[in-house]
């Protein structure tokens, strides 16, 4: 039969433009096929030798930190998790939307049960709307303390970045070295209800740096060459510190946070609290300075209690010329200097220059009108002691506690989403949190005489699409100090903050609804409040929690339960069939 089917003219001028033409549509922006991508993580204990300190750690195939995960904006990640240790484990995505798909964001007993010993469980979901630098990490106990690492969302293929391309990337982690097991750290300070001991070390891609005792071989050195801008995907990953950093003789442009572009802005020094993460541009000198720069960090402190008051250097080094007549001896050392311990002005200040990039590419959709408006109180407060036991909390009669409007939140024995989504929440949680604090009092005033908080498994339940004004509150009970709270599920405007008491007659007329940063780890100030605002777009169950791990083993969390729309694109995907029981 003669084939009379030639829609595509064969010459091969045509193919060739055809071919062409295809391709380049392939490489529009944003046009290129979104991909899955697999990853195994394999629950595992690994020999660590810090500070002369050998241990047996929990970590991610061996590594400490562990592996990072990259993928572009528009892919599906698919990562199996397998737990070989005995202590039970969870994995949350820091930062991820994870729109309806809640199964897969991690906190145990939160959205899930956690995966136990011989067990395993793939997390599923795709990244959409985000590009930039978060971070994953163990989300049950202490575990994150050696749990953790960087997730780099590239932008789609063909889209820049909003600023000059950098020459090279480099993730930049903080955390914290414990000689001890965290495990019993924690165990021990439930059970005294005294405060935790301190960690041994800061440390940068898990190095400590030459500032401490047997440690100057395990120092993060960052090699760079004149005359190119870096980009340093900043994440803080420490467990109970917020931390200053800065590279000595260097400026540092600030162009994204919590992986959403900002107006870029130059600092000396960054502010960076648990759980936040950070783009910055490196600009290197043009020639070689013929000496090396630490880069520091150490801690911003502002509560009563102690902390580990130590700093980690990694050393900044320029690559030697290769025809040039630079000395080869040692090279002076310059060392940056950081802000004082409690410098909150700074802190202030530094905050205050964040802003979104509201353009049209990148859009601040601030919530213009509100629905429904809350006032969290959030603080330390205690509870009694058992009546045969001595505490070694503020009194030898109570424990240290912590509580958002004076509810310290207890953690069910099962997880809270399954509850909600078979409907079998009775006896596991009650939807009746406080909207405000049930007995005001002058929150940052002279505190009250009576700190014992209550205790209960609350939530606040919101129908879908609901514009929430969310108040927080620091008090002085037991000390003010800065908080830094994570609520999961979502992005938020930072559309005000100030220091004492909110005023809610004059405080709303100075907020900022045209370009507030959009984050999802904000510090509320040490002495002062913020307020944030957000979609409740994402149906689930959302965690929302202090990220200093001290304060949260002291119950300062809650959950906000947003219910299914109307729309089949408005409700929770039905469970994966590996969803681990409790």
């Amino acid at each position: 039969m003669g084939s009379s089917y030639h829609l595509i003219p064969s010459s091969p001028t045509f193919m060739a433009l055809f071919l062409f033409s295809y391709i380049a549509l392939a490489f529009l922006p944003g046009t290129a096929r979104a991909i899955t991508r697999h990853y195994n993580f394999d629950i595992k204990l690994q020999n660590v030798t810090r500070l002369c300190h050998t241990k047996s750690l929990v970590s991610v195939n061996g590594q400490f930190p562990g592996p990072r995960i990259v993928a572009r904006e528009g892919d599906r990640l698919l990562i199996k998790v397998v737990n070989h240790v005995q202590n039970n484990i969870s994995i949350h995505w820091h930062g991820i939307r994870q729109l309806r798909s809640g199964w897969a964001d991690g906190p145990a007993y939160i959205t899930q049960c956690p995966i136990q010993t011989g067990q395993s469980y793939v997390y599923n979901f795709t990244v959409v709307g985000q590009r930039g630098t978060l971070w994953w990490h163990a989300h049950i106990s202490w575990l994150r303390s050696t749990v953790y690492g960087p997730i780099i969302i590239l932008p789609k293929h063909g889209v820049p970045y909003p600023f000059v391309k950098p020459h090279k990337e480099v993730p930049i982690i903080f955390g914290e070295w414990f000689n001890a097991d965290t495990e019993a750290i924690i165990s021990q300070a439930l059970q005294t209800g005294g405060g935790p001991n301190v960690s041994d070390a800061y440390t940068i891609n898990g190095l400590p740096g030459p500032l401490y005792n047997c440690s100057a071989n395990d120092t993060f050195k960052l090699k760079v060459k004149p005359g190119k801008t870096y980009l340093l995907r900043l994440i803080n990953a420490a467990l109970n510190d917020e931390l200053f950093f800065s590279i000595a003789n260097h400026t540092l442009t600030v162009v994204d946070v919590d992986a959403v572009y900002v107006k870029p802005f130059e600092t000396e020094t960054l502010l960076i609290a648990p759980g936040q993460t950070s783009n910055v541009l490196l600009k290197t000198k043009s020639h070689y300075p013929n000496a090396e720069f630490f880069m520091t960090a150490r801690p911003y402190a502002t509560g009563q209690g102690t902390f580990d008051n130590s700093t980690v250097a990694g050393i900044l080094e320029y690559e030697k010329p290769s025809h040039s007549s630079v000395s080869t001896g040692k090279l002076p050392l310059f060392k940056p200097i950081l802000p004082a311990l409690n410098d909150t002005s700074f802190a202030t200040n530094f905050t205050n220059k964040l802003r979104s990039l509201a353009n049209a590419q990148f859009p601040a959709n601030v919530p213009q009108k509100v629905d429904k408006q809350f006032f969290f109180t959030v603080s330390l407060g205690t509870i009694p002691c058992q009546s045969n036991q001595t505490c070694q909390g503020p009194t030898n009669t109570t424990k240290f506690q912590a509580s958002v409007n004076n509810v310290s939140f207890v953690m069910p024995t099962t997880a809270l989403l399954h509850s909600h989504y078979s409907g079998q929440s009775n006896g596991v949680y009650s939807p009746d949190f406080p909207i405000s604090p049930k007995n005001p009092f002058n929150y940052t005033g002279t505190p009250p005489n009576n700190t014992n908080v209550s205790n209960g498994t609350k939530v606040v339940v919101l129908s879908f699409n609901t514009s929430v004004e969310l108040i927080l509150q620091d008090t002085s009970i037991l000390g003010a100090e800065s908080h830094p709270l994570h609520l999961h599920g979502f992005n938020f405007f930072v559309v005000g903050q100030g220091f004492g008491n909110y005023d809610k007659n004059k405080d709303p007329a100075k907020f900022n609804l045209i370009d507030p940063v959009e984050r999802n780890t904000v510090g509320v100030p040490s002495g002062g409040w913020v307020a944030i605002r957000f979609l409740a777009d994402n149906p689930g169950v959302w965690f929302m929690h202090c990220h200093l791990e001290v304060h949260t083993s002291w119950g300062l969390k809650m959950a906000w339960i947003v219910l299914d729309g109307k729309l089949p694109n408005q409700k929770l995907i039905p469970p994966p069939a590996d969803l681990p029981k409790c």
